[in-house]
C-alpha cells in the first residue's frame, strides 16, 4: 500500500518531538529519504515541505534540511523568552525610568483626572492627546495633522489595524525578504498572503514592487528589524513615487524610528498612499503603552473600523498616561537616553564580535549575525539556549518557502548592559569552537 505523505510526516514529526532527532540534527537528503522509506522522491519532496510547513525543520541553502530549535519561529518573539539572557525580545527599560514615569503621572491620580482617563476612550482619544502624538512623530519635513492621529492599544494592535483596513482576506501583501516576525502572524490570522519582495544594501528593491502585484506592502525604513538597514533618501523617493504611480498604499513602520529620528518618512512624499505606524512600547516600555496610526483622510474610516471591530482601541487611562508623559518632556528625556544607550551597546557588540560578519547599525538596538563555518544557526541557537541566552534564527524572520540564511538576530536591549556584555563574551567563545564539540552539553 502506498503511504501518504502526511502520515509519513507525522512519523517523523513524532521522532522530533519525542527528542529522537534532535534540534539541529541534519536530515538526509531527500533522495536518500525516500529510498530508507521505500517512496518516490516526488513523495519526499511533500513529505519535507509539509515538515516546514508545521515549522518542525528548516532548508539552509546548500546545507540541507535541519530539525528546529523548539517551536515554530513565527513565535519565537511573542513572549519574553525562558532563558537567562533574553536578546530575543528588545524593551529597553534603563535605570531611573521608572522614577522619571511616575513623576509624570502624579496628577493623573486626582479624583477629577482620574475620572475623566476611566471613561471609555475612542479610536480618536483626546485633542490633548493628539496634539501631543503629532509632535511626538514629527520628522524632518513631514509634520502629522493631529486630526489625522488615530490611537490603538500598541504598535502591534495598530499593525493589525492597519493590514484589516488595507487588505482583505486572500488579497496579497508585498514585505521584505526578510520581515518582522509579528506581521507574518497577523497577516496569518487575517487571512492575508505574504508576498517577499527583493532586498539589497538599501532595503526593498523598487522593481520588486514593481512586478509583485500586491495590493498593499509593509515597509520598515528606518533602522530594519532584523537588518538594521535605514534606507538612503534616494531609495525612499523612489519607492514613494511607485506607490503613487502603481496607487498601492505603505504600511510605514516606524516603531525603532525614534532611535534616528534624522530619517525623513516615506509618509512626507506620498501621503496620500502611506499608513504610519509607531508607539511608545520601545520608547518608554511595553507594560503602559499606546500606539499610533497616521492615514490619509481617505482611510480614515476604514483605519477606525478596523481598530473598533478589531478591539484594538487604546483604552482612556494609558492614553492620557501618555499624553502628560510627551507634554511634560518624560518621553524626549528617555528617548535621548535610549539613543545614547542603544549606542553605547553597539559599541560593545563591535568589541565583543571583532571579527566576525556582522551587520549593525550603529543607532539600532540589534544587530544580525551571518554564523561562521561550521556552525548552522538551528544549532547555534540550540547551544545558546543550553548557556542560558536566547537568540533568533534567521528563519523566524524568513518570508514563506524562501531558504533562510545562515545567521541570527541578536536583541541588544533588554539585559543590563553588564549581563549583555557577559552574554556576548559567551557567544563569540561559542562561534569559536567547534560544534561537535557541544553537541552532548
Amino acid at each position: 500500500m502506498t503511504q501518504d505523505y502526511g502520515d509519513i510526516a507525522d512519523l517523523v514529526a513524532a521522532d522530533i518531538t519525542a527528542g529522537r532527532l534532535r534540534p539541529g540534527q541534519q536530515l538526509p537528503t531527500q533522495r536518500r529519504f525516500a529510498r530508507d522509506h521505500g517512496i518516490a522522491v516526488s513523495t519526499a519532496s511533500r513529505v519535507y515541505s509539509e515538515l516546514v510547513r508545521r515549522g518542525l525543520v528548516v532548508g539552509e541553502v546548500g546545507r540541507g534540511t535541519f530539525v528546529r530549535t523548539a517551536e515554530p519561529a513565527t513565535d519565537a518573539l511573542a513572549e519574553p523568552a525562558r532563558a537567562t539572557v533574553d536578546l530575543e525580545l528588545n524593551f529597553p527599560i534603563l535605570p531611573g525610568q521608572t522614577e522619571l514615569l511616575t513623576s509624570g503621572i502624579e496628577g493623573l491620580l486626582r479624583p477629577d483626572a482620574l475620572a475623566a482617563a476611566l471613561r471609555p476612550a475612542t479610536v480618536r482619544g483626546t485633542s490633548e492627546a493628539r496634539e501631543a502624538t503629532a509632535a511626538l512623530l514629527a520628522r524632518p519635513h513631514w509634520v502629522p495633522v493631529p486630526e489625522d492621529v488615530l490611537f490603538a492599544g500598541n504598535g502591534r494592535q495598530a499593525l493589525a489595524a492597519a493590514l484589516a483596513a488595507l487588505a482583505k482576506p486572500g488579497e496579497r501583501l508585498g514585505v521584505d525578504a526578510l520581515t518582522y516576525p509579528v506581521m507574518k502572524t497577523i497577516a496569518g490570522r487575517l487571512g492575508v498572503t505574504l508576498v517577499p519582495l527583493a532586498m539589497d544594501a538599501h532595503g526593498v528593491e523598487p522593481a520588486a514592487l514593481r512586478t509583485a502585484g500586491v495590493r498593499a506592502v509593509y515597509l520598515q525604513p528606518t533602522l530594519h528589524n532584523p537588518l538594521g538597514i535605514t534606507m538612503p533618501q534616494r531609495r525612499r523617493t523612489e519607492l514613494a513615487d511607485l506607490l503613487t504611480e502603481l496607487d498601492i498604499v505603505a504600511i510605514e513602520d516606524m516603531v525603532n524610528g525614534f532611535l534616528d529620528p534624522t530619517a525623513t518618512p516615506i509618509a512626507a512624499m506620498a501621503p496620500d498612499h502611506t499608513v504610519v505606524v509607531d508607539s511608545l512600547t520601545k520608547r518608554l516600555a511595553p507594560g503602559l503603552t499606546a500606539g499610533f496610526l497616521v492615514g490619509p483622510r481617505r482611510l480614515a474610516s476604514d483605519l477606525s473600523s478596523a481598530l473598533r471591530s478589531g478591539g484594538w482601541t487604546a483604552t482612556a487611562f494609558p492614553l492620557a498616561a501618555a499624553t502628560r508623559w510627551i507634554t511634560s518632556g518624560a518621553v524626549a528625556t528617555i528617548v535621548q537616553a535610549k539613543v545614547d544607550d542603544a549606542q553605547a551597546r553597539q559599541r560593545m557588540a563591535a568589541d565583543r564580535l571583532a571579527g566576525m560578519t556582522v551587520t549593525a547599525n550603529p543607532r539600532a538596538y540589534h544587530l544580525w549575525w551571518s554564523l561562521p563555518a561550521p556552525w548552522r544557526a538551528e544549532t547555534f541557537v540550540s547551544a545558546a539556549a543550553r548557556r542560558g541566552i536566547a537568540v533568533t534564527p534567521a528563519a523566524a524572520f524568513t518570508v514563506g518557502s524562501s531558504q533562510a540564511p545562515n545567521a541570527i538576530r541578536l536583541a541588544l536591549a533588554s539585559p543590563p548592559i553588564e549581563v549583555l556584555d557577559q552574554a556576548l563574551e559567551t557567544l563569540a567563545e561559542l562561534a569559536n569552537s567547534n560544534p561537535d564539540d557541544t553537541d552532548h552539553e
